[in-house]
Parts: C-alpha cells; structure tokens; sequence
C-alpha cells in the first residue's frame, strides 16, 4: 500500500502547482454562486454570526498597566509603548488592579531596581494577570528562572509592542530580543517618530543614541543597550520639531552616554547641539544628558559656547564615580581625577554659575579607606549641588561581580559618611533675594506648589497658578532648602508662552505621523481607543520572525517560529481558495 505522502513538502508554495487556479480566478468564478440567505433567529439573547464567541479573546480592548523604572532613557522608551498601545486601541490605566496585563519596564543598573522588578512579576503572577516584560534585565538575562514562559520585547524591539501584547493576550508567550540594522549596520533603536504617551505632555525626552564605549567593570546595562549606535542629526532635529508643534516647551536629551554621539556615524555632540538650538522656540530649553569626561574633553570649547546659550540650561551631569585613580582603572572608566578636574574647572571658568551633576559608587572592589577619603576631599572641594550616590552592587556576568569585595558593613558606613557630608552644605543660601527667569513645567510630589527650573537646572518651587504652568516666568528668591528654591512670581515682570501651540492633554497620543493617520491597509480592521482620536496601523515589520512558545501535550513549550510575510501568504492562500 502506497504511502499517503511519498514526498515531503519543504514549503508553502509546494503546495501550489502551476495548474492550479490563481486567486484573481477564483474570484470570478464565485459570479455564478450566490449566496444563501439565512433567517436571524426571533429569540432574544441569541447570539448572531457577526458577533464574535462569548468567550473570544479581542486584542485591543483590554486594559494595560505600564510601570517603568530607571533612567530617562528607559521612561522614553516607557512612553513610546504606551503610545502605541493606547493608538491600536488598548486603554492605559493607572490603576493596576484593574489591568487585564501588565508591561514591566525593567532597569538593571542596582539590585534594588531589579528586586523591585522581580517582585512585580510574581505579584502579577499570583494577580493572574497577563505579563511583558521590557527593559534592561530581560534583554540582558533572558533565560534567568523567574522570566521562563513569559513575553519580552527588547530594547530594539519597542515598535513591536503591539504585536507582542496581542499574543500574550492570546495566551501565547513571546519574545524579540534582536538588534535592528541596516545592511549590517546596527541602528540606534527604533523609529523617533512613533506614537508616544509623555508623563508630562509639556516635557519631551529624545534619545540621541543608544549603548556606549565603554567597558565598565560593574556596568550590566552595556550586556542590555550594547555598542554605541546613534540616530541621524536630521531625524533628531526632526522629533524637537515635532514636539513642539505639540506644545512641549522642554526638551530632555538622553543615552547611556550623550558625550560619545555621532562617533559610529561620523559626527559629533556639538554639531547636533547647534543644530537642535536652532530648532528651539523663544522661551523652551534644552537640557543635556549625561555625558563621561573622556568625550567631553574634546569638545570643551565648543560645549561651552553652547551651554551658554540662553535656550540651552547651563547644567551638565559628569559622573566621576571615584577620586581614586586606581579605583577608576579597576572599574575602566578611561579617565583619571585629573581629567574629571579638568571638565569642571573649565566649564566653571567659562559658563558662571554653571550646575555640575555627578555621581559616586561606594565600597567597589578593592577601595581602601584611602581612596575612599579621596572621594570626600573631592566632594568637599567642588560642594556639587547635585550627587548620586550609590552604594555598590555586584551585578550577575560583570566582571567587578568577580573581585574581591568590600565588607557590607564598611560599604555602607562609606555611604552614610558620604551623605552626611553632603547634606552638610546648603548650594542655594548665597540665592536668597536673587530675581531669577525660571520655566514651570511639573507639580511637586506634595502637590502643594508647581516646579520651575532657572537658567541652571536649578529646581524653584512656585505657587500653584494653573496660569503659571508652561509658562516662562520672572521670580523673587526668598527661601532655599536642601534640593530647592523658592520663588514668589514677579507682578510686573513678562511672562513668556514656551509652548508655541497648545499642549496635548495628559494622556493623549502624540507623535501620530501621516503614516499612522492614513486607513488601515490590506483590509485589516483596526479598533482605534477614543484617546488615540483615529484609526492607526503599527508599522511592523514583516520580515521579522515571530517567535512563539506553544503548550504541547504532556506538559512541555515547543518553540515556533513564523514570519508575518509567511503567515500573509497562509491567509491569502486559505481564504483565496474558499
């Protein structure tokens, strides 16, 4: 007896014979058929053909929590997903209890971030809540115990997210974790012009470039962002001018390191600054990132003139992360003290008044009292107004994780000395009585006043006037704290409009380019959620394989991998034929 199949079928398209009938034919062969005419039933409650099965899963229609830790960069990327989501027709919801699902945006810099992100997924486990997980820890560690059968969305991969949500609705689990590129060369991340939620509509967060240079010993972020990759200078100017059109009236320049932009793509961070400065309207400012002192260095002169300028704050943040030479060679920060000296002095020198942020890790492998006393002398030198200090954590796969460690106790005496010198100095008490310009962009966390910054980045509280916020306006120092400033509005003094349209409201989709405007194509029916205004279509990538975990039976995951071109042609294929 012959076998059913003598032969195997190693593609789609063996299925298909020339002879066979092509789609277009088939077409027009269904003039002569016409259709029966079926009776709706009289009964009530009956469900009819057009209505999808009581117990159907619709993508679209559920409600999504979104909780992002970490660093501007990550709250950018946080922003973006939440307009994509909200655009296809999801509502965002800051109620987490009421979340059908649950999209966890993971920062991996310190334990504590992570800690707080593994106990998110076992509570939305035990909440049986459907989960994605986003960030820096999965990209990094992937295959750790605690992410096993759940969807991930790399860093790379945030234009995606739909797609990944929608199969995780359906009760797949899915993950995409790779590296966009252009014939072979790897891409800054994804598009700047997608839809995008901002937390704070008046304030935008670009990123110039993703990944970094460096090597640091103690750094698990690089195992997450990776190589240095930078955005076009065209691409970015374009997204400042875009949002503001939208009624931002400040914009935040992030990455894991501003001062090393544009060298994969033969430019550099003073050209783009030029040319974003150009872009700012009257009353808006531009603040810059971080940046590590060996790129700065090159630029001294032209940085500046440019934070100098009266649209851009004159405030930088410099991480120096020790004073001791050696310890900056054990972690491979490339720089020695002198260098970072050599950054503050000259910018102090140049732009008066100038904010220099920084930040320093206590207790990393090997630091002697020694070393540790050298760091204080340099707080104490420089009095920085702003400091991050961090006690060290070894992170998993980093080398530093390998050394010899510093005791918990005297790490954590390092750190509490640190602080208490710090809080030892008031920045702000010589400001008193000072008339300063300052731009109100946020609330405070007490919600008792708005927050402005001045020409510095220096933070000003001021009375709560809902006709003060987004505005530019003229303030009387008359108290000075710790972290801030406060100031009693000028009544004689001009007040600026920085946004030159009106904000969006909070929550509202911006960023919806002509390509998101237009009707759906190839028949899809899109459900656009009244938030997102109209109907979108998510640009994805249809050469990208989806990659599925499937149940089998006895227990078990069998890894399936399908791209959305193949999956068009099974479609067209099933239904041409019908």
């Amino acid at each position: 007896m012959p076998a059913a199949c003598e032969s195997v079928l190693e593609d789609i398209e063996d299925i298909v014979s020339a002879q066979d009938l092509k789609p277009h034919e088939r077409q027009s062969v269904r003039k002569s058929v016409f259709p029966k005419v079926r009776k709706r039933s009289s009964h009530k409650n009956v469900q009819t053909e057009d209505d999808p099965p009581s117990d159907s899963i619709i993508p679209g229609a559920q409600k999504i929590w979104i909780r992002t830790w970490g660093c501007s960069h990550n709250n950018s990327d946080g922003e973006y997903m939440a307009g994509q989501l909200a655009a296809y027709g999801y509502k965002i919801t800051e109620n987490s209890a009421e979340a059908d699902l649950w999209l966890l945006n993971s920062c991996t810099v310190k334990n504590p971030a992570e800690d707080h992100f593994r106990n998110s997924v076992k509570k939305a486990q035990e909440g049986n809540k459907k989960v994605v997980l986003a960030g820096c820890v999965p990209q990094a560690q992937p295959r750790q115990d605690y992410l096993k059968g759940l969807s991930i969305i790399g860093v790379q991969q945030i234009d995606r997210v739909v797609e990944v949500v929608e199969e995780t609705i359906k009760g797949h689990s899915v993950r995409l974790l790779g590296q966009k590129k252009d014939n072979g060369k790897r891409l800054g991340g994804a598009r700047l012009d997608l839809p995008k939620i901002r937390k704070n509509p008046l304030i935008e967060i670009i990123s110039i470039n993703t990944g970094c240079l460096n090597a640091c010993t103690y750094c698990k972020t690089k195992h997450a962002r990776g190589e240095l990759a930078s955005y076009p200078i065209e691409e970015l100017v374009d997204r400042a001018k875009q949002s503001f059109q939208e009624g931002v009236c400040e914009i935040w320049l992030t990455s894991e390191d501003t001062g090393a932009y544009g060298r994969d793509i033969g430019t550099d961070l003073p050209t783009l600054l030029w040319k974003l400065v150009e872009a700012v309207p009257e009353g808006a400012m531009l603040r810059l990132g971080m940046t590590n002192p060996p790129y700065i260095l090159e630029h001294l002169e032209e940085m500046a003139k440019i934070l100098s300028h009266p649209r851009v704050y004159a405030f930088l943040h410099i991480p120096v992360q020790s004073a001791s030479d050696s310890v900056l060679m054990d972690m491979k920060r490339e720089y020695c003290v002198a260098d970072f000296k050599r950054v503050v002095d000259f910018l102090k020198e140049k732009v008066p008044g100038i904010t220099i942020a920084t930040d320093i890790i206590c207790g990393f492998p090997g630091e002697t009292d020694e070393d540790f006393q050298e760091t204080m002398k340099l707080v104490e030198q420089y009095r920085f107004p702003s400091l991050f200090i961090n006690q060290f954590y070894p992170r998993p796969g980093t080398p530093a994780a390998k050394m010899h460690q510093v005791p918990a106790a005297v790490k954590k005496q390092r750190t509490k000395d640190l602080s208490q010198l710090f809080h030892s100095y008031n920045p702000y008490g010589h400001k008193v009585g000072e008339r300063q310009r300052v731009l109100v962009t946020e609330e405070s966390f007490d919600s008792n006043y708005y927050v402005a910054h001045n020409r510095f980045y220096e933070q000003v509280l001021v009375p709560k006037d809902p006709l003060l916020m987004g505005k530019m306006v003229e303030v009387n120092i008359y108290e000075a704290g710790k972290h801030f400033m406060k100031g009693q509005p000028v009544s004689d003094a001009r007040v600026y409009t920085a946004s030159i349209t009106r904000p969006l409201a909070k929550g509202e989709v911006s960023g919806l380019t002509e390509e998101f405007r237009h009707a759906p194509q190839n028949g899809s029916k899109w459900k656009a959620h009244p938030s997102a205004e109209i109907p979108v279509k998510t640009p994805f990538s249809s050469r990208m394989p989806l990659q599925l975990l499937w149940p089998q039976e006895g227990g078990g995951l069998k890894i399936l991998s399908i791209s959305l071109a193949l999956l068009a042609v099974l479609v067209t294929f099933y239904y041409g034929g019908m």
